[in-house]
């Protein structure tokens, strides 16, 4: 008969540890760091934020006439450059009445931009809006206006800036006004007229 072949019983090879085992003291050192981090990251979920009481679902009771709009660098450059008059056309969109709200920051901000923005300036700086002073660090006027919004959900947000766009639309019950095709427009106020 021939050579018969031989080859090894399953349990008589000798074992090897793998690389990822749990038993190695390496391993577990890095398994109780991971559980710490678990632990901690448990603690901070617990806090829910406190929904206004303002809102029905999506709609904002608190948005009545006459209107509080938070007026941001970039909506007043952009009136500048299409030649709107604020007020009358924020009163046309709104059909309505609505004071206009200019921040200290949005005002340094104006000033910090110089000669190309002095049109802009000199609207903000007219008597007959009304003037919020800011009491932060620091003067970038979208997380002023963010924070504001967020406190109280009585304003509309009037700026033609994507990124704090996107921010407000985050924040529900905030309606947004911005310049586009040579007139001023608003989304997400439910009682706006269909253009």
């Amino acid at each position: 008969m021939g050579v018969q072949k031989r080859t090894r019983k399953f349990a008589q090879v000798k074992r090897i540890i793998g690389q990822r085992d749990a038993r190695l003291k390496k391993n577990q050192e890095k398994g109780e760091i991971v559980g710490k981090k678990k632990a901690k990251g448990d603690e901070i979920v617990r806090e829910i934020p406190q929904v206004s009481s303002a809102l029905f679902f999506q709609y904002n009771t608190a948005l009545v006439p006459p209107y509080s709009v938070l007026v941001d660098t970039n909506f007043l450059s952009h009136t500048v450059q299409n030649k709107l008059e604020m007020l009358s056309s924020m009163m046309d969109c709104l059909y309505a009445s609505c004071t206009p709200i200019i921040t200290s920051c949005v005002m340094a901000e104006l000033e910090k931009l110089g000669q190309k923005y002095r049109i802009a300036l000199r609207i903000a700086r007219d008597e007959r809006w009304e003037r919020l002073e800011c009491f932060h660090k620091g003067v970038y006027a979208d997380d002023c206006i963010v924070d504001r919004v967020m406190k109280h959900k009585i304003y509309i947000v009037a700026t033609n800036d994507r990124d704090l766009k996107r921010r407000i639309r985050k924040i529900p019950g905030v309606p947004i006004m911005s310049v586009a095709r040579g007139k001023y427009v608003i989304e997400r106020l439910p009682d706006a007229p269909e253009k």
